[in-house]
């Protein structure tokens, strides 16, 4: 029986994140009496809004290679931005803002897939130069803004509520879904979950590894456009730093949702997850007073421990093949 679970747990491994939300959201609830069902919806409200870039930095880190994109920060500011100037609070030119933010999405994942895949240049290091760059942007996007009027589709879409449940969370699902039948029962999600496990094998295997690359950084380029847009629309209007607060938390929604660090192996709903027990995570320490640098010491200590845990159990495995391959595999020495 213990097997038979062990194998399941190994098999849907979200579901640890989930188990830690219910933990965590029920002890919140004994500790203090405000907390209950209606506070466990402003977490998901908020938790939306990091799940859908988290899903973007799921897609680019399950194809492997130690891949992580540094620029959704920037990309959420700056599509804030930019849906403010051009849609101007209006919903007549609604249709040129979501656009503009998909141009901009697909723009941003486009040069940061031509500088890893064609230049070759380290992913971290790479889309880290394209942040800096978008951030120069969003200061002269800053002094062009002509006010904080968001246009109403938009700001329904981002505080609206269908039968008492948040439109936003609505949103996070729907693309939560959408991933996880895109990676699960497609030939592209077998194909990028090929690339992250074995670059080489892949390609031998037909794969246009390239291509496959360079899709999982536009992917995740356009939801954080699309994240920085709702985002604006929810705390009417955009600011400097908007998006900051998503760059580690966005990697570490992946992480603790249970998608393999190393690549290959890619857990959607573990990632929503993990978003929401950030969430609660932050929540947790704001009630017990902890001050804002606190906050971040411990989210990364958090995200530290489980790589730390995830890169060992990695390595055991490796070793654990290697012992068991029989001689001339090409694991043990022949």
């Amino acid at each position: 029986m213990s097997a038979r679970l062990t194998e399941w747990s190994a098999r849907n491994r979200w579901i640890w994140a989930a188990a830690a939300v219910f933990l965590l959201w029920f002890a919140l609830s004994l500790v203090t009496s405000s907390f209950s069902l209606n506070s466990l919806s402003g977490v998901a409200v908020s938790s939306s809004f990091l799940a859908l870039c988290a899903l973007g930095q799921m897609v680019v880190v399950t194809s492997g290679r130690g891949n992580i994109d540094l620029s959704i920060a920037s990309v959420m500011t700056l599509s804030a931005y930019l849906a403010l100037i051009v849609m101007g609070g209006s919903d007549a030119r609604l249709a040129q803002g979501l656009a503009a933010t998909f141009a901009l999405g697909l723009g941003v994942g486009l040069v940061n897939a031509l500088l890893v895949v064609l230049c070759r240049i380290p992913a971290i290091i790479a889309t880290l130069a394209t942040g800096y760059i978008l951030a120069t942007a969003t200061l002269l996007a800053n002094r062009a803004i002509p006010g904080f009027h968001v246009a109403p589709t938009i700001h329904f879409l981002a505080t609206g509520r269908v039968g008492g449940i948040p439109v936003i969370v609505l949103i996070a699902l729907g693309v939560t879904v959408a991933i996880s039948l895109l990676l699960g029962y497609t030939a592209y999600g077998r194909m990028l979950s090929a690339v992250g496990q074995n670059v080489r094998a892949a390609r031998l295997a037909g794969v246009r590894t390239s291509l496959v690359t360079a899709s999982a950084f536009v992917t995740s380029s356009i939801l954080a456009a699309f994240a920085g847009l709702l985002l604006g629309a929810y705390v009417g209007g955009a600011f400097l730093e908007m998006g900051q607060p998503y760059l580690l938390q966005s990697l570490g929604a992946v992480v603790l949702g249970g998608t393999l660090i190393f690549g290959g192996g890619a857990t959607p709903l573990g990632t929503l997850f993990g978003s929401m027990l950030l969430v609660l995570l932050v929540t947790t320490m704001q009630i017990a007073g902890l001050p804002p640098g606190v906050q971040d010491v411990v989210q990364g200590i958090v995200i530290i421990t489980v790589l730390a845990l995830a890169g060992g159990g990695a390595v055991r495995r490796s070793v654990r093949r290697a012992i068991n391959a029989p001689k001339g595999t090409g694991y043990g020495r022949t």
